[in-house]
């Protein structure tokens, strides 16, 4: 079966149309809704174009994946068109957190929105936390200081850009530079940028324009994987206090 004939039924049904009521939004016939989705012929162009504008779906996304790996109609905005996003459920229709591997997370750009590089993934389920649907991406250097390079961020995924919450930090895929993990402050009167801030101050902060950012996740907690010792608890400690009160730390150096 071609990937275009099962998602004209698989959408179809997500949005709960009979072939007859499907034939009459798009002004086809309904023998023309049943010979595409049963492989008996194919769409054209100016028919794909008709599916494309009613799910709102890009073409190539249409003719070459398998949309039925999603569990429902979940889709990020790519510009002014929507990829989809896919989401990994288990046997009793659970979410599971699929993990980016660490020598995997430079081709995460290229395969967010693939279903099969999705599939792929190694997944694991972590009961504790919120709804919504997570993911677990490694983190490499020092900028984000207490968290350590190795570690996994587990982050939420965020539907809506206009929810990022100032001062919060956030998981980020962007166009040029691929996953970030960053403070997010929302600049004052600009609604074109977001700035991105390191933990460790030897970092200095960038803008980058929301246009793009394909991807971005919150923090909902943290894995890992070696050891603290005393004083980094410590460290950590203190941080974790001043950002609570919104209190720079070098402000209160120069006290």
């Amino acid at each position: 079966m071609k990937p275009i004939q099962a998602n004209i039924k698989h959408l179809r049904s997500l949005k709960k149309l009979s072939q007859e009521r499907f034939a009459d939004e798009l002004s086809w016939s309904r023998s023309m809704v049943g010979s595409y989705e049963e492989g008996r012929s194919e769409p054209p162009i100016d028919r794909l174009i008709d599916l494309s504008n009613f799910f709102d779906i890009p073409i190539d996304i249409l003719v070459k994946n398998d949309l039925r790996k999603a569990k429902n109609t979940s889709f990020i905005e790519v510009g002014n068109k929507r990829v989809l996003f896919p989401v990994t459920v288990n046997e009793d229709n659970e979410d599971l957190i699929e993990i980016i591997p660490a020598k995997a997370s430079a081709g995460y750009l290229s395969g967010y929105d693939d279903p099969e590089y999705i599939e792929q993934l190694q997944k694991i389920k972590l009961p504790f936390l919120p709804t919504g649907t997570h993911r677990a991406f490694p983190i490499k250097g020092d900028s984000m200081l207490p968290v350590k390079d190795g570690a996994f961020i587990v982050a939420k995924f965020v539907d809506d850009i206009r929810d990022v919450k100032n001062g919060r930090t956030y998981i980020i895929l962007t166009k040029d530079d691929g996953l970030v993990y960053k403070r997010v402050y929302i600049p004052e009167g600009d609604q074109a940028n977001l700035m991105l801030s390191s933990d460790n101050k030897t970092y200095q902060p960038y803008l980058i324009p929301r246009e793009n950012i394909l991807e971005i996740w919150e923090f909902t907690c943290c894995i890992n994987t070696q050891e603290y010792d005393e004083k980094e608890l410590k460290l950590s400690s203190i941080m974790m206090l001043f950002q609570e009160l919104k209190v720079e730390l070098e402000a209160v150096k120069r006290m």
